[in-house]
């Protein structure tokens, strides 16, 4: 008897793959679009004053465009756990159809209650498929006595979700991991700025005011993009904990539900 799994997140290989491509694509906007000679007097971006935004993160440094990776690593990520946990959670209502099995479970309309699981599909309609098979197996088995019978039901239930909480989990490290690093790249970012501001002030001699201003401005882009990925990553986190929250709970009832009902009129 095969247990059903579903499948869903990025390989391990294509996740590092993803990470390295981001960052890359981040590299790219620095250098050209960024960059673009037009967002600076004269068209020198190395030497031209920034007169927009763009310029002036241009102006942020080395660290920008791999935070800019790092923001569009946490989106990626977002995105792709999004996309699977809705897969996990089957085409209808969890709580409906945590409800319907329920009710279906305790009138012994098994078959039924297959038919909603095979509507339903995701990771809570494969816990409780595996565990109405079980219940049907273990109804017939004439060798056990009903507590190694509830004890079966339970086993098969738990090797179930074992196999489904793992995909749920997998790549929410990565958007953990940003969350931490990004505002500690983007303070990495702005100490690094603000010590080339001081230099080229005290390399100056007398003091220049609109110039320790714009250092001080191009500085703070990395604090800026080092935030937003932060604030983004906690987000989505969040969301998608809780959402994974909501799911085991779904399978942890239902489970209980079938037990229960073996408990009360199985034999």
């Amino acid at each position: 008897m095969s247990t059903k799994k579903t499948s869903g997140g990025f390989p391990l290989i294509v996740s590092a793959l993803a990470i390295v491509i981001c960052i890359l694509i981040g590299v790219f906007i620095f250098k050209n679009i960024l960059g673009a000679p037009s967002n600076f007097d004269g068209g020198d971006p190395d030497k031209g004053h920034p007169h927009n935004m763009l310029g002036t993160m241009y102006k942020g440094g080395f660290i920008v465009p791999i935070l800019m990776g790092l923001l569009l690593t946490t989106i990626t990520f977002a995105i792709e756990r999004f996309i699977t946990i809705m897969k996990a959670s089957g085409k209808g209502n969890t709580d409906k159809f945590v409800a319907k099995i329920k009710t279906l479970i305790s009138t012994h309309d098994f078959d039924g209650a297959i038919a909603e699981c095979d509507i339903q599909k995701g990771s809570l309609a494969n816990v409780v498929h595996e565990g109405i098979v079980k219940y049907q197996f273990v109804q017939g088995d004439t060798t056990m006595d009903k507590e190694e019978k509830v004890a079966a039901i339970q086993k098969g239930l738990e090797e179930a979700t074992s196999l489904e909480l793992p995909m749920l989990s997998k790549n929410m490290v990565v958007i953990s991991t940003m969350a931490s690093i990004g505002t500690l790249a983007g303070l990495i970012g702005t100490v690094v700025g603000m010590i080339r501001a001081f230099s080229a002030l005290s390399a100056a001699g007398a003091p220049d005011t609109s110039a320790l201003a714009t250092g001080i401005s191009e500085a703070l882009v990395n604090t800026l993009v080092g935030i937003l990925t932060s604030a983004c990553a906690i987000i989505f986190y969040n969301y998608f904990s809780n959402r994974i929250d909501q799911i085991t709970y779904a399978m942890d009832e239902a489970g209980y539900s079938i037990v229960k009902e073996f408990q009360t009129s199985g034999k």
